[in-house]
């Protein structure tokens, strides 16, 4: 008996693989070469992927529907400080002139410029009945720097007075200070 001429194996059919019958048999399978396999996204992968897109939406959704600070009540001491540092910050100085005491307001004459606080940070709040003291972090910008925009911080302390039953603010830093109808010297 002589040998079949592909050297014993069997002739490839169309429809065969060369494992069971199914399908089409490749030329390199024919050649005795390994055939790749489909591969099937790893269901563990899949998921991590889908768990970071999720973090991510949550994150943005977290950033942008945020909002405004929380208001504190107005007749609190650091509610009061709050709205008056509100209105530096918008260069409302009618607006912040309402939360000084009259003390407060005859250092205009000793003021040389403009507010320079961009955010204002609560630290603590001391009351003392018909005195308090405000304690904040006042972050200013200090323009472009050799790593992009630069801003520096201090820490101040806000002195608030009780007059007619309401606090106002009888001795603040000068970085906060805002004049409405002052003479501004330059």
């Amino acid at each position: 008996m002589s040998q079949p001429p592909n050297g014993g194996q069997r002739p490839a059919t169309p429809g065969d693989d060369g494992r069971d019958g199914t399908g089409p048999v490749p030329e390199d399978a024919a050649a005795g070469a390994s055939v790749p396999q489909r591969h099937r996204p790893d269901k563990v992968l899949l998921g991590i992927v889908v768990a970071i897109a999720v973090l991510v939406v949550l994150a943005l959704a977290v950033v942008f529907l945020r909002g405004e600070p929380q208001q504190l009540d107005e007749s609190s001491p650091a509610g009061v400080v709050q709205r008056y540092s509100r209105a530096v910050i918008d260069a409302d100085t009618a607006a912040a002139d309402a939360f000084l005491t009259d003390a407060a307001r005859s250092r205009c004459a000793n003021y040389y410029g403009a507010p320079q606080a961009s955010r204002v940070v609560l630290i603590s709040t001391t009351d003392r009945g018909d005195s308090a003291t405000v304690k904040v972090s006042i972050v200013q910008d200090a323009g472009e720097g050799p790593f992009g925009p630069a801003e520096y911080s201090e820490e101040a302390a806000i002195g608030l007075v009780k007059v007619d039953g309401k606090w106002m603010i009888n001795d603040l830093p000068y970085s906060l200070q805002s004049c409405a109808g002052g003479m501004l010297k330059k």
